[in-house]
């Protein structure tokens, strides 16, 4: 006998926002509450630029495991 697997949903689900554009959400985050959310592959800024979000990242939060252990 087969029993389909039953899914729990959250009550919590219908408070969390609909939208899937995440630029759109990055950017009412850097418009409402000065948030800057930034990929340091973002293709949409130049070498200086990602090597600048990508200092602040380590600076903030520590070197990132992608590295192989590299430290700078």
């Amino acid at each position: 006998m087969k029993i389909p697997n039953y899914q729990y949903r959250c009550p919590l689900g219908r408070l969390q926002p609909q939208t899937t554009d995440l630029d759109a959400i990055k950017e009412r985050g850097w418009r409402d509450q000065h948030i800057l959310v930034v990929s340091e592959s973002d293709e949409r800024l130049d070498f200086v630029e990602r090597e600048f979000v990508k200092r602040i990242g380590q600076r903030l939060y520590g070197a990132s495991h992608k590295q192989g252990g590299r430290h700078d």
